[in-house]
């Protein structure tokens, strides 16, 4: 049986209304690829991501700062209480073949860290953006999309690839 790719979408736990409409799109396109959504599970941009993935019949994987189940999105199916507050991004990263950031603050930016750093691709939609040297811009493995439609096909792409690319662990024998 072969594991079902994982998108995380990353972005602020408050969002305007532009914001929240972009990222129930990509919730929408996450769930009609097939894929399961990841998020840190609580309101704005993952809530709205979370609501466009549930309408579509998707699956959402919430990972919680906290230790409370009931911390969760309503639309969040799967919740992962952490009990870490903010390192708890992550594992949100971690759990993810590619990421997709909306918008977002300081805990975006540190997921899309993360992302890269566990050599994740990170698509952004109107997200952090640097320039000068070490630029996000210049960086391998950060690109931005122009619609919720092309950073879903991105990230799919992108963590088809990366599963492509990886040695499978399971056939390895397990020692006992």
């Amino acid at each position: 049986m072969t594991r079902r790719l994982q998108i995380c979408v990353s972005g602020s736990a408050r969002a305007d209304a532009e914001l929240a409409e972009m990222a129930e799109a990509v919730g929408r396109k996450i769930a009609e690829a097939s894929a399961i959504l990841v998020c840190g599970g609580k309101g704005g941009v993952m809530e709205a991501a979370a609501r466009g993935a549930a309408s579509a019949g998707g699956e959402v994987i919430g990972i919680l700062p906290g230790t409370s189940l009931e911390e969760a999105n309503p639309e969040v199916t799967h919740v992962v209480a952490t009990g870490i507050g903010n390192a708890r991004n992550l594992a949100v990263v971690a759990s993810a073949d590619s990421v997709i950031a909306i918008g977002g603050e300081w805990g975006t930016l540190s997921e899309i860290a993360f992302a890269r750093r566990l050599e994740r691709s990170v698509i952004t939609l109107e997200s952090w953006s640097l320039s000068g040297r070490g630029a996000m811009a210049d960086s391998p493995g950060i690109e931005s999309a122009s619609t919720p439609e092309e950073a879903v096909q991105m990230a799919v792409e992108r963590g088809q690839a990366r599963r492509d690319e990886s040695p499978s662990t399971d056939s390895q024998p397990v020692d006992p």
